[in-house]
């Protein structure tokens, strides 16, 4: 039996200054000027068109996706969180969250986007130190992301996400290290550290950088870990660490297999449809100008589906895994509607190449199942 879910509403804004070459996101470089107003009807369109799937549903959290959303200003960001306000009924605790990059170039004051509504801030840094920037195409410095943390800082916004990335080319295990140090010294209240990876159709799939070795990546995978641990933070998802009481409840709902509204170019959207026993992803025209042009015919929808039972217990798992809490056999029943006997003889095969552990009401990951997560999730793919 399907059980309510969480809601979360994700805005995907998809202009970049510039394309990073590592980036497989829906993103595309500015030319010319931003079309903020045409973009900013068709969002709330989209969202209307959306709204008799979540009709009577709170919204928990919202968050700003890009793409570089602060390169739309602050007055911007007010008036779609007060179109949002309008539509849907926002939790006045929503965790509302806006990424952004450290060059003044790209955003407002963090004061005028605290002022909108904005109460976190997620800052792609991916690295302090100024060759690794330039290796991976990274417009700002090191300089900048300091600036960037005053400036975050002085304008009250104490609750703020700093975009790690380690493997990157030419790094060294020291400096992996490094990153973590410096950035754990701007006292941010979250860190997401993740590997670099080549990604199908970006600029370094088709002309691949020298990376580290794995096991160059593994020991600087451990020795941040270890650094993170002492600095008195948890590392409750495979990239992400948090102070107590800081994590990010937008990303956690999407790992528990939650419920999520997606608007903007390219989104994607996770529905449970309790009456109709159903669990249905959508996804949106992914070019801008094809998502802008659609306020004519309001068919913002490139692809809507029902989700198969195999799909549901892939997707769940495929999410899941990657924190580091147990799994409730009631949870995982709520989520997908499905009873747990289905999923046994998978969960006999990771038993028995040491990854799960089954207990009386839930199932553990093991210390190899979260070294090897891959090979977990993989299990779950039938």
């Amino acid at each position: 039996m399907l059980a309510p879910q969480p809601l979360g509403l994700y805005i995907h804004l998809p202009w970049c200054v510039s394309k990073c070459p590592y980036c497989d996101f829906n993103s595309h470089a500015l030319k010319g000027e931003l079309p903020a107003e045409d973009y900013l009807e068709a969002l709330m369109l989209d969202l209307q068109a959306d709204l008799p799937m979540a009709w009577g549903r709170t919204v928990s959290t919202v968050f700003f996706g890009g793409g570089t959303p602060s390169l739309f200003s602050a007055d911007q960001i007010d008036r779609i969180l007060c179109q949002v306000r309008s539509l849907v009924q926002l939790s006045p605790e929503a965790e509302i969250t806006l990424e952004a990059n450290p060059g003044t170039i790209e955003y407002d004051s963090f004061s005028s986007y605290r002022h909108a509504g904005i109460n976190r801030v997620s800052l792609g840094a991916q690295s302090f130190d100024d060759d690794a920037l330039r290796a991976i195409g990274r417009i700002h410095g090191s300089d900048e992301i300091q600036r960037a943390v005053e400036s975050l800082k002085s304008a009250g916004m104490d609750n703020f996400n700093i975009d790690l990335m380690y493997g990157l080319p030419g790094q060294t295990v020291d400096g992996a290290v490094n990153d973590v140090m410096q950035a754990l010294a701007c006292i941010p209240t979250h860190v997401s550290h993740y590997q670099l990876t080549l990604e199908p159709n970006t600029r370094f799939a088709a002309s691949p950088p020298k990376l580290p070795g794995d096991d160059i990546q593994w020991e600087m995978q451990e020795e941040c870990s270890a650094l993170f641990v002492e600095s008195g933070f948890q590392g409750y998802e495979i990239s992400a660490w948090s102070r107590p009481d800081k994590v990010c409840r937008h990303n956690l709902n999407y790992w528990r297999f939650g419920d999520y509204l997606g608007i903007g170019a390219g989104a994607h959207s996770k529905i449970t449809l309790n009456a109709e026993s159903r669990i249905v992803r959508l996804a949106k025209h992914r070019h801008p100008k094809q998502y802008m042009d659609a306020r004519n015919n309001r068919e913002f929808r490139a692809e809507m589906r029902a989700l198969s039972p195999e799909e549901r217990v892939f997707e769940y798992f495929l999410n899941r895994l990657r924190l580091s809490e147990p799994i409730k056999f009631e949870e995982y029943s709520g989520c997908t509607g499905l009873d747990p006997n289905h999923v046994a003889p998978m969960i006999e095969s990771a038993v028995n190449k040491g990854l799960l552990e089954v207990h009386q009401d839930c199932w553990v990951q093991t210390e190899l199942g979260r070294r090897f997560n891959n090979d977990l999730q993989a299990i779950f793919l039938k």
